[in-house]
Order: structure tokens, then C-alpha cells, then sequence
């Protein structure tokens, strides 16, 4: 008892990711196998601990606290004090308490557990084939939390009773289920309800469970209500199923993701069956985020192949939900899976939404009673380099937090670009980025938009004082910027993808100075007016100088080559006195309004060289989806197996205004070549330009000898580029670092933007 001379007492104090997690349960065993009391508690994102007993058993649970911890937690000690011991004959986990000294982190939503999965396929558990099973390591967290401290009333489960048998689960310590803000059963929790127009629902989880299942046999699109929103499902391997998915949505073209069953005795043979993942993209598929993941096609495969129409690499994923779990063992096949929006908009959440709007994309529906209270689409990952690298960051994932390299002296919120949009709120020494949320062209994506930067300011419990957003004024995130009440600052662009990748720099050189980052995407406004994507900017955060780039054109009606690659195919045709004899160009007016700057802004971007080159050799001219002729490309590059047959040196350089400026004139005569093979033609252009990389950071070296490299910008997903890139430099002598933290597209400037301000107000 407290008093004695042989026992101590300890507070422990744990940040981190320690909520959610089934972190008190494992205190409370932990504290048990270890003979201690006292108690354990959730204070507004930490975790307190007071034990109590021999010296030596403290000794020993301190020791094993953090290597012990739940897999899914990522717990940090913030300190360990000596304190008076108290009166405690046991171990208890004390009800949550609020704190004015708030250190939050969200936890994000989880797999479905192998311990949760053998119930779920055990006939004679009482969970067996419920679609929303979980426990303390699985199951929604991020999507249905709607207040903090992360408790039951404070959840979209609020709505759901716990039945007698659920509720001793949950408040016994040495369940599983403790606490599982989730859990529930058939008899008191979530439910199905199939729905098709012209018949009654059908609200019986079997009964709607086998309804679904003949509609996917049937051929028909299913919407498939999840954990962060809807699917839209078919039959990943009929060509009519996956075409009238296509035609009504519309989506002509764009790739579509597979979900593949994961059978419990080896979760990737069905994956293996169709494609042919690399040992890192098995790990990937497999990891907690369970994301999807660009996987090369397999020879023989019979997945459709509208599914991926001209590309090499199949989207992957394995189920993540108990749901999935279900509708992929019992339909036996992969299923396409992908996010049921209107295209570009943030995935659909409610059921009265997708029965509006979405009803003639899907034949029939399965909905669920548990609301989504915040959308999260799921996250896509590409091995790059050997490294998985996010071309989206989402559910499982996100919000993504970073420690800043600087400590800001008031909260601030990073609103991001108008494409690809995440924001980022930070505070102190952390940064918080978002779900990906889209494209920022439709009224629903903005009230999404406003949602999440209210979401995380509530949940994170920081309200922010200063807003920082794109210098290109006509970006929604930017006007939207400028109708609040708050101090703004402008960042360009290219800056803030430049800032990212200098951030995660610092992470593996704390001494790092100058560094030269390549930020090539489409377009973003640079410091000249004019519109920049081809840059090399030498500096650091704050102090960026553009120190290369390519020789600029002006691009025939502006922002429609984002969709129309022939406009930037004939923009540097006419640049350098060539016809571009296509019908889309043949206009005299568009030539005439080119010649005249109008609706014809210079660039520089290497995003629309690449939409060029893709034009120039009749591959893509006009796209339904943004990058699809670049993709196309390098897929055609990337089946090209002679990459060393033939001599390809860097562009011609020239030097303009301090700038090393490349030349893609050489380029064209090649592109346009219809004697040499167009695999042949995609490979030598990648190289080119991987050659150009390496040149233009020789020649700064020599200059200035900087030894650091970034790649930044959306071309940097191509891997064909980005590896042979990398390759060169390092083979060179430079240290190359291609963020992995947040994509290198769009979906990271936020994160970029609060670089920095960051730096630039602390004038570092």
C-alpha cells in the first residue's frame, strides 16, 4: 500500500498516436502482467498512466511500454515523473478526461483484423457474416468521429444502442472489444438495405447480401456504401459489365480500380492470378492503409481489359471492410471498385445522394445505416525507385501529420491547388494534411473543402489565424482565401512543391543548405506571369531562384490543353515554323489568336511537352482525363526493351537571364518520325528528358556546388522517367530525394505552402 518502503509510483505521459488504437486495454494488461496499480486514462490526445509497485516490475514495464504497444498505435513518451504512490489496490482505465493543453492525433481508419476475420467466416460465432465487425485494432475511426475525446457518444455509433452481450465486451479491460467505439452486432448495430428501382427494399443483411450478389452475377453496377463513401462495383472481368460502368458514369478512359479477393490461407493469390506484383507491391497491398496499387498486368490475365485501357499496370486492392470481405468470397472474382462521384469531385457519403445522382450510372444499391461522417476516398500508391510513393493520400492514410522542420507562432491553414486538392493545417512544430479531396471545380467539392478545414480545426481543437493559398487568383481554394476574415499570404506554386521535398529532405540531413529541386507538372503561375511547370529552383524555403527550365511556347487556348494534348503539340510546332497538320489546328483563327498572345499564355511547363509528344506521335490528341496522353506514353516507353540501344543525350542548353534553358526543338523531328517505332520514340523522349535532369544539375553544380536534388511536380509519377532520373543523378554523386510522405502532385502543395510561409516568416 502507499506508504511502503519498497514501492515507487510513476506518471507516464504518452503522446502520439495513442487514441483509437486500443492503447488503455493494452495498458491495463500490460500494467497487470507486470504486478503494478494504478490506473491508466485518455486526456484530449494523451495518454496518462500512473503505476505503482516494486522498483524492479516499473522498471521492467517501462522498458517493454513502447516495444509492446499495439502495431496500429505509434505511441511517443513525453515524460516519466517519480511521484507519490496512492492508495490503489488495482489496475483501472479511468473515464476520459478534457485538457486545455490539447496534443490530438486522429486515428485513421483500419482493416479488418485477422482475429475479426475468423469470427466473421466462423459459423458458430455470433458475428458470423456480419458486414461490421470489429474490435480495438480495426474498423472505422477517422470517417465517424465526430467530436474528440474519441468515445462512443462522441461518434456517428452514437445512434446504435449496445445490446447486453456488445456491451460486456465493451467494458470489460480484457476484451478485445474494450472500448472499440464501433463494435456492434447484428442484434444492435449498423444494417444493410438492398434497393433497385421499381422494387420494395430489402433491409435483411443476408437477404441484401444475396440480392447484391445476383445483380454482380447479372451483370449489373452495384453502389457499394463503405467505410469513407460509395463503390461503384461490376465484374472486373466482363467487357460489358466494365463498358456500361464507362458509358454511364462517363468515363471513357481513365483506369479503374480492382478489388481482388483475399482468401484467409494467402490473401494475394487472387492478386497473383491476374497480375504480377513486385515483393514491395505485395508488401504495400498487404500494409495497413490497404491502398490501392499500381501493379504490372499478368500475361493470360481475364480481368477486362477495358478495365486499363492502353496502360501496363492494373490499380489493385484487397478488401478492407468486413463488407468487402464478404461481397468478394462469395462472388469468388475481382470486382472493379471505384469511387462513386460525379468525375473529379469528392466521393459520394450519403445514400439519398447516390440514388440522385448517381442512378443512371448504377443499376442497384447496397446501403448501410452507419453515416459517414467525413468522406475519405481510398489511397493510391505507385513503387517508384523501390519506394511505394502516394499519388493519393486517403482512407487508412489520412489526415497525414508531419513534424515541421520550424515552430510557427500562430495556427495557420494551407487551402492547396484548384486540382488534386488536400489542405493542411498546422500549428506549433505539426502540419496535418487532409484527405485528398479533388478537383475544386464544382459546388460539392467546395462544401467538402469547407468541411474538412472546419473538421480539422474542430477535432484538432486550433483554430487558424492565417490562411496561405496559391498566387494563381483564379483558383477556387484561392478566392474562397480571400472572402475570409483572415490575413492571407500568397505562395507560388512551384515554390511550395519545391518547399515540400525540402522538408523531407531535412528529415535524412539536418545540415542540408541549398538544394535543387525540378518541379515539372502542367501549368501554376510563376513570379513572371507567366505559366511555369519545367523549373529548376535553387535555394531553400523561402529563398527560392528559378535556375533552370525549358525554352517556353505559348500554349493555343490556354487552360484547354489540359484536355486537348494536340493544342500543345501544335504550340511548339508553330514555335519553331512547322504546320501542325491536324484537323483541330486547322483553324486560321487559332492561329491567328497564337501569333497574337491571345488565350495563348507562354509556359514552360515539362507536363504539356509531355501532353506534346504524346500529340506529335498520334498516341493521344484529345483526353478525357487529365495526363491520359502522358500515361499512354509511358506506357509505351516502358514496353520499349531496348532503353540502351541507342545514343540519347540531354537538350541543347542555352543560358538566358542566369537560367540554363532547354531546347525540345531537337526533339520534334524524332517525335514525328513514323519510320522508328512509336515504343522506340516514347523511350528515347524519356530519356531526353531524364538526360536534360541530369545537365541542367551538373552545370548548377559547377556553379554553385549544390549536391542536393529534389523531384517535385506531377511528371515525377511517371516511373519511367523518375527512375532513370534518379539513376543519373545518383550515379553522379548527387543525393536525390523524391518526397514519399505527401504525392509529388497537386495533393502535396498544401503541405508545400506551409513550408513555406513557414520559413518565410521566420526569414530564415
Amino acid at each position: 500500500m502507499a506508504g511502503s518502503s519498497d514501492r515507487q509510483a510513476r506518471k507516464i505521459i504518452l503522446r502520439g498516436i495513442v487514441q483509437g488504437v486500443g492503447f488503455r486495454p493494452f495498458i491495463f494488461l500490460h500494467a497487470q502482467s507486470h504486478k503494478l496499480q494504478g490506473w491508466v486514462l485518455n486526456s484530449s490526445g494523451r495518454v496518462e498512466i500512473h503505476v505503482q509497485g516494486a522498483p524492479q516490475n516499473i522498471e521492467a514495464f517501462e522498458d517493454t511500454l513502447i516495444g509492446s504497444a499495439p502495431s496500429i498505435s505509434s505511441p511517443v513518451i513525453e515524460s516519466i515523473d517519480r511521484v507519490p504512490c496512492i492508495d490503489a489496490d488495482e489496475f483501472l482505465i479511468l473515464e476520459s478526461q478534457a485538457s486545455d493543453d490539447a496534443d490530438i492525433h486522429l486515428p485513421a481508419d483500419l482493416f479488418t483484423c485477422d482475429d475479426c476475420l475468423r469470427e466473421l467466416n466462423d459459423p458458430e460465432n455470433r458475428r458470423y457474416r456480419y458486414p461490421f465487425i470489429n474490435c480495438t485494432q480495426c474498423g472505422p475511426r477517422y470517417t465517424l468521429i465526430e467530436a474528440l475525446p474519441y468515445d462512443r457518444p462522441n461518434t456517428s455509433m452514437s445512434g446504435f444502442p449496445l445490446c447486453e452481450a456488445c456491451n460486456a465486451e465493451y467494458t470489460n479491460p480484457a476484451d478485445r472489444r474494450y472500448h472499440a467505439e464501433p463494435v456492434a452486432c447484428a442484434q444492435c448495430g449498423p444494417s444493410l438495405t438492398y434497393s433497385e428501382t421499381g422494387t420494395e427494399a430489402i433491409e435483411s443483411n443476408e437477404i441484401a447480401l444475396k440480392a447484391a450478389l445476383k445483380a454482380l452475377f447479372a451483370g449489373k453496377v452495384l453502389a457499394v456504401k463503405g467505410i469513407g463513401g460509395y463503390h461503384l462495383v461490376c465484374d472486373a472481368r466482363s467487357d460489358a459489365a466494365v463498358e456500361q460502368l464507362r458509358k454511364t458514369k462517363p468515363r471513357p478512359h481513365k483506369p479503374l480500380a480492382v478489388m481482388f479477393p483475399a482468401p484467409p490461407d494467402d490473401g494475394l493469390a487472387s492478386v497473383r492470378k491476374h497480375l504480377l506484383p513486385s515483393d514491395i507491391e505485395a508488401r504495400q497491398l498487404e500494409s495497413h492503409a490497404r491502398p490501392i496499387v499500381l501493379v504490372k498486368k499478368k500475361p493470360g490475365s481475364d480481368l477486362s481489359a477495358a478495365i486499363a485501357p492502353g496502360l501496363n499496370e492494373v490499380g489493385a486492392m484487397l478488401p478492407y471492410s468486413p463488407l468487402h470481405h464478404i461481397l468478394l468470397n462469395d462472388f469468388g472474382s475481382p470486382l472493379v471498385a471505384t469511387s462513386a462521384n460525379i468525375s473529379g469531385e469528392p466521393v459520394l457519403t450519403e445514400n439519398k445522394d447516390i440514388d440522385r445522382r448517381l442512378s443512371h450510372v448504377a443499376n442497384v444499391f447496397l446501403h448501410h445505416d452507419r453515416p459517414i461522417v467525413r468522406p475519405a476516398d481510398d489511397p493510391v500508391f505507385r513503387v517508384i525507385n523501390r519506394q511505394p510513393s502516394p499519388i493519393r493520400q486517403g482512407r487508412g492514410l489520412a489526415p497525414v501529420e508531419i513534424e515541421l522542420p520550424f515552430e510557427l507562432e500562430s495556427p495557420v491553414v494551407a487551402v492547396g491547388s484548384h486540382m488534386k486538392n488536400t489542405i493542411a493545417l498546422a500549428w506549433q512544430k505539426r502540419a496535418v494534411v487532409s484527405p485528398h479531396i479533388g478537383e475544386m471545380d464544382s459546388p460539392r467539392s467546395l462544401q467538402t473543402f469547407e468541411q474538412c478545414i472546419s473538421d480539422l480545426q474542430a477535432l484538432y481543437q486550433v483554430e487558424a489565424e492565417h490562411i496561405v493559398c496559391d498566387a494563381h487568383p483564379g483558383f477556387t481554394p484561392s478566392r474562397w482565401a480571400r472572402r475570409q476574415d483572415l490575413a492571407i499570404t500568397d505562395v507560388y506554386h512551384h515554390f511550395a512543391h519545391a518547399s515540400g521535398a525540402y522538408a523531407e529532405a531535412l528529415l535524412n540531413n539536418n545540415d542540408l543548405g541549398n538544394m535543387l529541386v525540378f518541379t515539372w507538372d502542367g501549368v501554376g503561375l510563376g513570379p513572371d506571369g507567366t505559366l511555369w511547370g519545367g523549373e529548376a529552383l535553387l535555394g531553400k524555403p523561402g529563398h527560392w531562384q528559378r535556375a533552370a527550365g525549358f525554352r517556353p511556347f505559348r500554349l493555343p487556348g490556354g487552360e484547354s490543353a489540359g484536355r486537348e494534348p494536340w493544342r500543345s503539340a501544335a504550340g511548339i510546332c508553330w514555335e519553331v515554323g512547322l504546320d501542325y497538320p491536324t484537323e483541330e489546328a486547322s483553324d486560321p483563327l487559332l492561329h491567328n489568336f497564337w501569333k497574337q498572345g491571345i488565350n495563348a499564355p507562354l509556359t514552360t511547363a515539362a507536363g504539356r511537352l509531355f501532353d506534346a509528344a504524346s500529340a506529335l506521335c498520334g498516341v493521344c490528341t484529345k483526353a478525357s482525363f487529365e495526363g491520359q496522353g502522358p500515361m499512354l506514353f509511358e506506357a509505351l516507353a516502358a514496353s520499349f526493351g531496348g532503353t540502351d540501344e541507342f545514343p540519347v543525350s540531354a537538350l541543347e542548353m542555352s543560358r538566358r537571364d542566369k537560367v540554363y534553358c532547354a531546347d525540345w526543338a531537337t526533339l520534334i523531328p524524332m517525335l514525328i518520325d513514323q519510320s522508328r517505332p512509336l515504343p522506340e520514340r516514347a523511350a528515347h523522349f524519356h530519356l531526353a528528358m531524364a538526360h536534360t535532369v541530369l545537365a541542367q544539375a551538373q552545370q548548377i553544380r559547377e556553379d554553385t556546388g549544390v549536391n542536393a536534388i529534389g523531384l517535385s511536380g506531377g511528371v515525377f509519377q511517371n516511373r519511367v522517367l523518375t527512375e532513370k532520373c534518379i539513376a543519373l543523378l545518383e550515379n553522379a554523386g548527387f543525393d536525390v530525394t523524391l518526397p514519399l510522405l505527401t504525392p509529388v502532385n497537386d495533393g502535396g502543395i498544401s503541405f508545400g505552402q506551409i513550408v513555406e510561409y513557414g520559413y518565410t516568416e521566420d526569414k530564415r
